[in-house]
């Protein structure tokens, strides 16, 4: 007879969950039944190797045997395994796989090929399909697994600490075994019906049907019975197929698997993740025909390309086929705030082109979903790319406010808009669960304009992807009632469903801050100083080899060389290498592609440099020095003169001046100079005004020259800083610029990261003299001071502090011996400037920031980025500070700080420990920073003039390559076009927030100019009128405009 029983949730939910748990009743309940016959491999053979191997390789290595339990190691090391496998003929017809888990990741090869990766560490990827239904033919098998000693999150313990050196690995298991897909498709039912029984409303009628059927198939299923699982499973499909109504919400699911490029582990080991995660989608795309893939990062597709072809060439099938969709259009996802607006620029450029010369597409959104805040410029740049759809999810971590949008337009700085996406589950990594779906239906923010959501599932970060448990749920998900209609899907149909269907989407203009991860701005310094530096090289290079190409006909540009130093740059800046945030074998591989990158593009610049001596006229028989300035403004500066033997030492062709005063000698020689506008032009010593060097009996020193006066005490500190024409004191009463203040830096957890707003209450001034300040250079064109502080038992700083008889700043060279544990030292100016907003150089332009914390908005953003230059103006007056690799910034009140170092101990121990050198400088001035020329000074104290030994005499033709008549317009890049042989690349911005018109002039011999895209696409109605070596433009705020000039 039938028995009802009045039911109660917990229990009757609970029963459900014990009836497919892993950990309970296992003898009697389901999960118990997923492989139902075992048997542990025993013909097991094991080489190991340091080094990361080809599979051709690996197989001619000579294999030992091995065994189940073995332990293996160290961390980062390789083992092989072969695998001869036997399996029973009594297993004909039956489902079969290979069990593998030595808890860490590993690849499977099977006839040569990579075939699925295998993540026992993570629990979710630990077997691979041998036969889906075995043949005789299929009985014997040989596989190979590449087992890599690392686990999918490097080797700390804990998921940001070090990692452990020593670390093994544990081969628990090892064997074939029968795979029961009637249970398994039962467990998927009883999952996603205890996830809505758990999930949804009690007051939802949904809930307790989902609830009562999982508790009728558990009386149903008979566990001795096999045949009971089928009327089960038709139980539960009779279930799911109860559909929904026209108007719920449609998720837009999408494979994904994020991987960073190195973050926990090396570049070389994401070489290895993408071949893993990637061949497994492709196997998974066999299972399910409808699943749909979307990966992002040009530099990974290449990594594959040239270390898997075989794997390459079924994932180009795929793309073709839009399966696997390339998204992204960059080389990396890159950092949003660091990089140069040319390094952006060249993201996309070099991405782009990947993409289309590989599988004729462009990406048509831009993807960047873990990086840590989106500059305000990105909007104009990606459009500029050819896209105008954006996605990512990291304003969710937001600690203080929350995001008010999931869907809306986002307008940069110069009014350029894109279509931004934060998917609503707040994750790129879902695994869709029904509280997957649920909360991209929940937290939906623009309810009512936008019915629809991005659902991103896979398993990422350390890589993974989708598993065949996430394609079984959406496969029963698709549309079933008291749930969310999900769709297998693909950016370019989410986005026209919403530019089809949603309507008065709200608008966020300016950058998208992350009230978070502040840290990244500092951490890692040397890694963050070479990418300043090497952005300025790499713009030099480009512009002397281009003037170098034009004027010689013998010289080749180095297109091939430059492609190549640009790709390995653009990957350093990647968002977890550039923000710091990455072990300390990633900060060695980026520094060492740095002093690489330096060495050759140093190569090249001296080949160009000898290609431009060699034009010269050779008439003239005194030897002289060439002045190459690569701005488009003229200069007037005092440099470093080589001595005469180096002048005329064919090694000594090129010198770069340093712009440390650390190793000033006597014998140090030094002229006023003026340069032209991306000139190259005679060395002409021009006559200025002497700047002044005196010590009074109080022991103050007083550097003076035309434009300022600074007072300097025996710490360092500025005590005065008077600007003469405007007869006022920069420095605010009883304060002292240049003041060093260390703070305590333990976050929450995120160590490298982060910078919590409670470090400011623990300001500590350094004040400890290691050497007083004294006078160490006196002559009419530069005087300095230097002077060294304790900071601590093992930490000190020693400074140059200089003024050029030219300069409207004074500078200072540092240099910092780095020995401390979670401190944060930074450098600050309390000034006489009273202001509500502080302006802060970005990529192509600038924005202001509060000074003040009158909203938890203003509050959350204590620790800002900047580039070149942070200025803080009331009307006319007004003080800047310079850097030349420095990128943090906090102004409060009337306080300027700039951040300078971290001690930062996870996941890098020895982050930042040792020696630094950087410069840093304040600017007093009158009018607004733009009147007077921060924006100018930053450019040239971070880009010296260079100095060319000339065998002769340069023709008039040669004084100026380019020149813009307007200030506020900078010409920012003069490179050969890629693919264009016959052209020239300019790049140029406005730069001061105005609408202006701009000549732009050049003495080479230009035939025409055409506007281009940063893709250096032509655009339509693009040509210009170029008359008379000179064309106008008109501009509008921070607009970027790319031309080609066909010489």
């Amino acid at each position: 007879m039938d028995v009802v029983v009045a039911k109660n949730k917990r229990a009757t939910l609970e029963r459900a969950e014990k009836f497919i748990s892993p950990h309970y009743f296992t003898d009697v309940n389901l999960h118990g039944r997923v492989y139902p016959e075992k048997i542990p491999l025993t013909n097991l053979k094991h080489f190991a190797t340091a080094d990361r191997i080809q599979y051709q390789e690996a197989c001619r290595r000579s294999f030992s045997d091995a065994k189940i339990g073995e332990k293996f190691g160290p961390l980062w090391s390789t083992h092989w395994f072969k695998l001869e496998i036997s399996i029973p003929a009594n297993w004909v017809g039956k489902e079969v796989r290979l069990v593998w888990d030595s808890g860490s990741e590993a690849m499977v090869w099977q006839n040569g090929e990579p075939v699925q990766g295998l993540s026992g560490d993570c629990q979710h990827r630990k077997d691979f399909i041998l036969s889906q239904n075995l043949t005789k033919d299929e009985l014997r098998q040989t596989l190979y697994i590449e087992m890599a000693c690392n686990e999918m999150f490097g080797g700390g313990n804990g998921l940001i600490n070090p990692p452990d050196e020593n670390k093994e690995f544990q081969l628990s298991t090892a064997e074939i075994a029968v795979f029961d897909r009637d249970v398994y498709n039962l467990i998927t039912d009883f999952e996603l019906l205890i996830g809505m029984a758990k999930h949804l409303s009690d007051e939802d009628q949904r809930t307790y049907q989902a609830l009562y059927t999982a508790n009728k198939m558990v009386n149903v299923c008979k566990i001795d019975n096999p045949k009971s699982y089928k009327e089960a499973h038709q139980i539960a499909l009779s279930f799911f197929a109860e559909r929904n109504g026209d108007s719920q919400h449609t998720v837009h699911a999408m494979g994904h698997c994020h991987i960073d490029s190195a973050w926990l582990w090396t570049y070389d080991e994401t070489k290895r993740k993408c071949a893993r995660s990637w061949s497994a989608t492709i196997r998974l795309m066999d299972m399910y025909p409808s699943y749909t893939f979307v990966c992002s990062q040009a530099q990974q597709y290449e990594w594959v390309k040239i270390n898997y072809p075989g794997l390459y060439e079924r994932m180009k099938e795929k793309i073709k086929a839009s399966r696997f969709i390339p998204v992204g259009g960059c080389w990396v996802e890159m950092d949003g705030n660091v990089p140069s607006g040319e390094s952006f620029v060249r993201q996309f450029l070099v991405g782009q082109k990947f993409f289309q010369k590989e599988f004729g597409i462009k990406c048509k959104e831009f993807w960047l979903p873990d990086t840590f805040g989106y500059s305000a410029q990105l909007p104009q740049i990606m459009n500029s790319a050819g896209i105008k759809r954006f996605v990512t999810q990291k304003l969710s971590w937001n600690l203080v406010n929350k995001f008010p949008h999931n869907t809306f337009t986002w307008e940069g700085i110069d009014g350029s808009k894109t279509l931004a996406h934060f998917p609503p589950g707040d994750n790129y990594g879902l695994q869709c669960r029904i509280e997957d779906l649920l909360k991209t239906l929940k937290n939906n923010k623009d309810k009512g304009r936008v019915n629809s959501g991005m659902m991103l599932y896979g398993y990422g970060d350390g890589g993974g992807g989708p598993t065949e448990d996430m394609l079984e749920r959406l496969e029963r998900l698709q549309n079933v009632d008291g749930l969310p209609k999900v769709t297998y899907s693909t950016p370019d149909k989410f986005f026209e469903d919403v530019e089809k269907n949603s309507h008065d989407l709200c608008k966020w203009t300016g950058e998208l801050y992350l009230e978070l991860h502040q840290g990244t701005f500092t951490s890692q310094a040397k890694i963050k100083w070479y990418n300043r530096k090497l952005e300025f090289l790499l713009h030099n290079l480009e512009f002397i080899s281009t003037a170098a190409w034009v004027k010689n006909t013998s010289y080749r540009y180095p297109q091939q060389e430059l492609s190549q130093m640009w790709k390995n740059f653009l990957l350093n800046q990647f968002h977890d290498v550039l923000p710091g945030s990455c072990i300390d074998l990633v900060a060695k591989d980026a520094i060492r592609f740095y002093e690489e990158i330096e060495v050759k593009a140093e190569a090249e610049l001296k080949k160009a440099c000898m290609a431009l001596s060699a034009v010269t006229d050779k008439t003239s028989t005194q030897p002289s020095l060439m002045v190459i300035n690569t701005h488009s403004w003229e200069r007037v500066e005092v440099v470093a003169l080589p001595s005469s033997d180096e002048r005329e030492t064919p090694a000594k062709k090129k010198q770069k001046l340093s712009s440390s005063l650390a190793e000033v000698t006597e014998n140090v020689q030094y002229a006023a100079v003026k340069a032209s506008p991306y000139g190259i032009s005679h060395l002409i010593e021009i006559d200025v005004e002497s700047v002044k060097i005196q010590q009074d009996t109080s022991g103050l020193i007083y550097l003076q020259n035309k434009h300022i006066t600074a007072q300097i005490d025996q710490c360092g500190r500025l005590c005065s800083l008077l600007h003469h024409a405007a007869d006022r004191e920069a420095i605010a009463p009883s304060s002292y610029g240049n003041q060093f203040v260390i703070f305590d830096d333990v976050p929450l957890f995120w160590d490298a990261w982060d910078v919590m707003d409670y470090h400011l209450e623990t300001r500590t001034a350094i004040s400890t003299v290691r050497k007083p300040a004294q006078i160490i250079e006196k002559n009419k064109l530069r005087c300095a001071v230097k002077v060294s502080l304790q900071i601590s038992t093992d930490s000190y700083i020693e400074q140059v502090i200089s003024l050029d008889a030219t300069s409207t700043y004074l500078k200072m060279d540092t240099k910092v011996h780095w020995k401390e544990n979670r401190k944060f030292l930074k450098v600050e100016f309390p000034v006489t400037v009273r202001s509500m907003q502080a302006t802060y150089e970005i990529q192509f332009g600038h924005v202001q920031r509060p000074t003040h914390g009158n909203t938890s908005w203003d509050s959350a953003k204590y620790e800002v980025v900047g580039h070149k230059w942070a200025d803080l103006s009331e009307h006319n007056w007004g003080v800047a500070v310079l850097n030349d690799s420095k990128y943090g910034h906090c102004t409060q009140g009337n306080v300027i700080r700039l951040s300078l170092l971290k001690a930062a101990k996870a996941p890098d121990a020895n982050a930042d420990m040792g020696y630094h050198d950087f410069t840093y400088a304040v600017f007093p001035h009158t009018g607004t920073l733009q009147d007077a020329g921060v924006i100018q000074a930053s450019y040239d104290m971070n880009n010296p003039l260079q100095l060319l030994p000339s065998d002769g005499a340069l023709t008039q033709a040669s004084a100026s390559l380019f020149q813009v008549d307007n200030v506020a317009v900078i010409l920012e890049t003069v490179k050969k076009a890629e693919d264009i042989d016959n052209a020239i690349v300019l790049r140029l911005y406005e730069a001061y927030g105005s609408t202006v018109t701009a000549k732009v002039s050049s003495q080479l011999p230009i035939k025409t100019v055409r506007r281009c895209n940063i893709l250096e696409e032509e655009l339509d109605g693009n040509e210009v009128k170029w008359n008379n070596g000179s064309v106008s433009l008109s501009f509008s705020p921070f607009q970027i405009v790319s031309l080609l000039a066909f010489i």
